[in-house]
């Protein structure tokens, strides 16, 4: 009989691609993973990685089991749900990642509203954006907010998809700049020349800002390029330069910057939350989406007073 655990030993392999990688990610050493795939090849009764001195992949009848091992660890994992869903005390621990911005914005609602349930552990962590999903699937996290610039984050049968808030991109400029002056007109191609601060070439905010600006003749050369929203709007207040930013990162509050509307059609995000389709009725995760989507009610609210004072 095939072993579970071992079952979802091979996924890991499949999604990590190294035996050390897998050995890394579950906190094992080589030899023991080396080991448990060899057992799980004996269970199986097929050659399931092709190994040589240096690395080892998957072969045809390895890739067909990772295939049957994700199905039945799905379908293990909507068993569970199913069970627990009779308990009447949401219980366990709950998995939460977040893209930065999220994170910070999210993680104080939600720990009001979960802290009643004395008997749930949230264990929250922020991850780069564009690996919620995959830790989703992979089993790694049970909830992920995710962002979604382009409209491509859709449901499937393993995983479920819940809107959340649309996250609009803001100008923000320190407050003795000429642009602090609500009725002082915002001139996109005014803006390519001034001193802009940004997130690295690829960020998807970095991306947006470009998109915004493209009508124009496109942004000019961004002279400080800088990891992390928060560190970007620390320097506008500072007076180094503007930038465009989602309005999710003012969720923690900063001084010494204005708010603006870009004119033309909005550009922005949208955050969802994502879960497997075996997990949502677990009720120490659906009482996590529950506290997710009260959460995002009100820093939507938030973020509709941030757009008003722009204006």
């Amino acid at each position: 009989m095939l072993d579970l655990r071992r079952l979802a030993l091979i996924c890991e392999f499949a999604r990590r691609g190294s035996i050390a990688a897998t050995a890394l990610s579950l906190g094992y050493t080589p030899s023991a993973v080396s080991q448990q795939l060899a057992a799980l090849e004996r269970e199986a009764g097929a050659v399931l990685l092709d190994r040589t001195a240096r690395s080892a992949e998957l072969t045809d009848a390895g890739r067909r089991l990772v295939e049957h091992a994700e199905r039945i660890l799905s379908m293990v994992e909507a068993a569970e749900s199913d069970l627990s869903a009779q308990a009447v005390i949401p219980s366990g621990r709950v998995t939460v990642t977040a893209f930065p911005t999220a994170a910070v914005a999210f993680a104080p609602a939600l720990a009001r509203s979960l802290r009643r349930h004395t008997e749930l552990t949230l264990r929250m962590g922020q991850g780069r954006s564009g690996r919620g999903m995959r830790e989703v699937q992979s089993g790694e996290v049970d909830i992920a907010l995710v962002d979604d610039w382009y409209g491509r984050v859709r449901e499937s049968d393993t995983m479920r998809v819940f809107p959340l808030l649309h996250d609009p991109l803001v100008l923000v400029v320190p407050r003795r700049h000429r642009l602090a002056d609500l009725d002082e007109p915002v001139n996109l191609r005014e803006l390519r020349d001034e001193p802009w601060m940004a997130t690295p070439d690829g960020e998807p905010s970095r991306l947006a800002v470009d998109r915004l600006l493209a009508d124009v003749g496109g942004a000019q050369p961004v002279p400080w390029e800088f990891e992390g929203l928060g560190t970007i709007l620390g320097l506008v207040a500072k007076g180094i330069g503007i930038a465009a930013v989602p309005a999710l990162a003012l969720a923690s509050g900063v001084r010494g910057i204005v708010v603006r509307e870009f004119p033309g059609p909005p550009v922005g995000r949208d955050v969802h939350a994502v879960a497997r389709a075996s997990s949502v009725h677990r009720p120490a995760v659906s009482v996590t989406l529950r506290a997710v989507h009260v959460a995002a009610r009100l820093i939507a609210a938030d973020l509709d007073a941030v757009e008003l004072a722009a204006r």
